[in-house]
């Protein structure tokens, strides 16, 4: 029997390889269909990605499609503003890595409130354009496969833009990865946006529409929890980022959570509010033992452990908590919340 799943991908820069290896692992589950996927920033490539190669060819084009995706953000060179005055200043990355370590303060802060993708007009091109535009967008938009929900922030009013169907463009797949200290907003319909993790990272919501499956499995790439307290300069600043990206997330898991617990009182008739089932694949030992930096700087090394790591830990999920799917959540929200 065909199990029906929604997949709800994080965006986390380079890290999202990660997803890569959980989607691959996930696709030899022949009995597994994918209903839905709200992706957000490296979320939402990868879900492009497995909706075109899915149309092309099944399984086997899928697999393909993101291999073909992380090949080509493995040829990108690193995202940070050193990467922009390289050609200008000739051994500024090492520089800026060797500072990183013995300075008590954040290099990559520091030049953000300097520096901005501004600063070159209209010399500046988004590095991720040529990787957007190797995708097939005829197949990314088409109405068969599963529906793709793609989250980017509106820069003027704050609030999350959930792009879907024909509305899902290179532009569209940019603008949700767009880091606001990395990339120029990218403009739409005549507004402006940037990367979709500050409203919905990624926004569940879109996933409740009526036809989509009840379970949704979350790839979560920042860490929910940290044991430990940040104290250089770099890792208080890429905890701080952490919850921002996750907050979005948490308020959403927070109503479901509100939800399941009324539904559970006999509050609230059952089919009055939609129950579903939350799962999580995630690899938080990998995640908090690596650098922040690694989010930005592409490698294919990093690339094959992250997809090694995606694919045991899908394979672990599969092998605990397959036979939960369609009836229970496998992702303890009470005790999250406590």
């Amino acid at each position: 029997m065909v199990t029906r799943i929604n997949m709800a991908l994080q965006g986390g820069g380079a890290h999202g390889a990660f997803t890569w290896g959980v989607l691959d692992r996930l696709l030899e589950d022949k009995d597994l269909a994918i209903a839905g996927v709200s992706g957000t920033s490296a979320g939402a490539l990868n879900g492009a990605a497995l909706k075109a190669g899915l149309i092309a060819d099944g399984v086997t084009g899928a697999r393909a499609s993101l291999d073909a995706l992380w090949a080509d953000v493995a040829r990108l060179t690193d995202f940070r503003l050193s990467a922009w005055m390289q050609p200008i200043f000739p051994g500024i990355q090492e520089w800026n890595r060797q500072m990183q370590e013995l300075l008590p303060v954040s290099t990559q802060g520091i030049a953000a409130q300097m520096f901005s993708p501004y600063s070159w007009g209209p010399a500046w091109k988004n590095p991720l354009e040529p990787v957007v535009r190797h995708l097939d967008f005829s197949r990314v938009c088409a109405i068969g496969g599963f529906r793709l929900f793609v989250g980017a922030t509106n820069v003027r009013t704050g609030r999350s833009r959930i792009f879907e169907g024909e509305e899902i463009t290179p532009k569209a797949l940019m603008a949700s990865a767009c880091l606001p200290t990395v990339f120029q907003a990218v403009e739409i319909e005549g507004e402006t946006y940037w990367d979709g993790g500050y409203s919905g990272n990624p926004a569940l919501y879109p996933l409740y529409r009526p036809g989509l499956a009840d379970d949704i499995i979350i790839v979560s790439i920042n860490p929910l929890l940290r044991d430990e307290v940040p104290k250089t300069p770099i890792d208080i600043q890429n905890r701080v980022n952490e919850i921002s990206f996750n907050s979005a997330l948490l308020g959403e898991l927070r109503a479901i959570n509100f939800v399941r617990r009324l539904i559970g009182e006999g509050r609230i008739e059952k089919g009055q509010m939609r129950q579903v089932n939350v799962h999580l694949i995630s690899d938080d030992d990998l995640m908090t033992s690596l650098s922040a930096t690694t989010k930005l700087s592409p490698s294919p090394a990093l690339f094959d452990r992250l997809k090694q790591a995606g694919r045991a830990a899908a394979d672990r999920f599969l092998t605990e908590h397959r036979a939960k799917l369609t009836h229970e959540s496998s992702f303890d929200l009470q005790a999250l919340f406590g």
